[in-house]
């Protein structure tokens, strides 16, 4: 059975420390557990927090709509919307002006829960240890990246 050594000449590029994919996927991974015990408290997951922050800005939204501001595909994004909906938190309603159209629409427990969640930001900048212009700083960087990233693959 052969064993492996580690190359000596490993090229500096394939490291696995040296990549900005392994990176952001690290620090999404350190992000979300960060988010669970604050999220749980109030009885979200991560995407459904997403969800509630998009119809916080601005409520009866088309599901289409909140894919693309989420970039979540409906197969993700319809038994997200329809746990949330069981839990109460939204409705799901059909367009008048076209039936093929679903918006969804917070209720109010799905409101109260804005003024639960108003405290995590807050405690989330703080885990970070950053300032607020460095968390603006990284977070305009991420926002070009991924359009960079996409236009790059579109």
């Amino acid at each position: 059975m052969p064993t492996s050594t580690p190359s000596q000449t490993t090229n500096p590029a394939l490291k696995l420390d040296n990549q900005l994919c392994f990176a952001v996927y690290a620090a999404s991974l350190a992000m979300t557990k960060a988010y669970k015990p604050l999220l749980g408290a109030l009885g979200l997951t991560y995407p459904q927090y997403l969800v509630l922050l998009v119809l916080w800005e601005q409520d009866n939204r088309p599901v289409t709509e909140l894919g693309e501001r989420l970039f979540l595909d409906s197969g993700t994004l319809t038994p997200l919307l329809k746990r949330m909906e069981a839990a109460g938190w939204v409705q799901r309603q059909r367009s008048t002006q076209d039936e093929r159209k679903v918006h969804i629409v917070l209720t109010p427990a799905g409101l109260a829960l804005r003024d639960q969640a108003a405290c995590i930001p807050l405690r989330m900048a703080d885990m970070t240890a950053c300032g607020t212009a460095e968390l603006s700083r990284l977070t305009t960087e991420l926002h070009t990246l991924r359009q960079r990233l996409n236009a790059a693959t579109a």
